[in-house]
């Protein structure tokens, strides 16, 4: 799988968001994944964290068939009519909201098409949560193997001494 700004942006700003803490500045979290006017009020920042609680089932979801149903549900939601756009110069590209939608639109549906696009691409195989028992973390598989079962190295690394240690205990 070839990872680029077209494929990459929706899901990775999804993950960003359901790991985002109650005091992170989602505008910065925003302008850092390339969303355009990303100025927010109480409002929005509160329609973009209840957003973030619907995306998370995507990564937790147990198998292709539980991941595509909470996909369209989310699709049906928050994906309007297909447009094509030039925006900022660019070569023309598609969007699946009009530019000229709110930011809470906008994050909405690249978020729900990003996933949804990644999904269909790899087989829904390259979302997951972290399986570190205190973590909570989501991501997006972008590694070769495609076989990525914690969110950071850390995670993996202390799950790793944690069985390790609990092996050596029960010895």
């Amino acid at each position: 799988m070839h990872f680029n700004h077209d494929n990459r942006t929706g899901p990775e700003l999804a993950a960003a968001l359901v790991n985002a803490e109650d005091d992170t500045d989602l505008e910065a979290l925003l302008r850092d994944h390339d969303i355009r006017r990303p100025a927010l009020d109480e409002r929005s920042a509160a329609a973009l964290r209840q957003w973030a609680g619907r995306l998370r089932p995507v990564f937790t979801a147990p198998g292709a068939t539980e991941r595509c149903a909470v996909l369209n549900a989310l699709l049906d939601e928050a994906a309007g009519r297909i447009h094509l756009t030039t925006h900022d110069g660019l070569s023309p590209h598609l969007h699946l909201v009009c530019d000229d939608e709110d930011v809470v639109a906008r994050v909405r549906a690249v978020t729900a098409g990003g996933l949804a696009i990644l999904s269909a691409w790899t087989g829904g195989t390259r979302l997951g949560a972290c399986e570190r028992a205190r973590c909570a973390r989501v991501f997006v598989d972008s590694s070769r193997g495609g076989r990525r079962r914690y969110c950071t190295a850390r995670c993996g690394n202390a799950d790793a001494v944690a069985r390790h240690r609990a092996a050596a205990r029960l010895r």
